[in-house]
């Protein structure tokens, strides 16, 4: 059985999204801060079947995110689709936001993505397969004064997916991002629309697979 690692599950689009490998087989792990809840997503979706395991993961450290996705490697022998989904979403301009706050978005927004698409990376090179997926934004496109750290935060998403995208392509592992231009809400048409696209993002053959979709509500 295939494994799908989801590092930020919430109601929403990481839900969304792992629900929609769980109905093509895949094994999931879903990992968020709060284990009640992640427990209660992982619950919701072993009642129709799927085979769900649930793990606590603060996004904003990046040595435990890295330790989440090498236990999970080791526990299943192997990762063969992450998705990285975390985020702060503050709404603060950047005289209004304390650096405190505004480092600990980023934690969150780009250094929990990047710590967990090395730690795939390192597995998924070898055997020259795997698929890391991320949660991209519309602020990465037309960022936002009032909500300058997600701005910040999914512009790095952005780059760096389009930063490695060649270079792992080159090992067999394709990085991409759905670029969402607009707020979604959990249990919509939308975020089976955005889960759909993660999909095929992942079923590209290699010599059509693309970096990004950009889905606009």
């Amino acid at each position: 059985m295939k494994t799908f690692l989801s590092i930020g599950t919430g109601l929403g689009v990481g839900m969304g999204t792992a629900e929609r490998f769980a109905t093509e087989s895949f094994r999931l792990v879903l990992s968020a801060r709060d284990e009640q809840k992640t427990e209660a997503l992982a619950e919701g979706l072993r009642s129709k079947g799927h085979d769900v395991h649930m793990r606590s993961v603060d996004a904003s450290d990046a040595n435990g995110v890295a330790a989440l996705v090498a236990s999970v490697h080791d526990e299943f022998g192997g990762i063969d689709v992450i998705h990285y989904n975390a985020a702060n979403i503050r709404r603060a301009t950047l005289e209004a936001q304390p650096l405190e706050s505004f480092m600990s978005d980023l934690a969150v927004n780009i250094a929990g993505a990047m710590a967990a698409t090395r730690e795939a990376a390192r597995n998924m090179k070898p055997k020259k397969s795997g698929t890391i997926l991320l949660t991209g934004g519309g602020f990465a496109l037309l960022p936002h004064p009032e909500y300058i750290s997600i701005s910040v935060g999914k512009a790095g998403m952005r780059a760096l997916a389009q930063g490695l995208f060649d270079e792992y392509k080159q090992h067999g592992v394709h990085i991409a991002s759905v670029t969402v231009t607009g707020f979604v809400s959990p249990d919509t048409p939308q975020i089976s629309a955005i889960a759909d696209q993660f999909w095929q993002l992942h079923l590209q053959p290699i010599d059509a697979w693309t970096v990004e979709a950009i889905y606009q509500p």
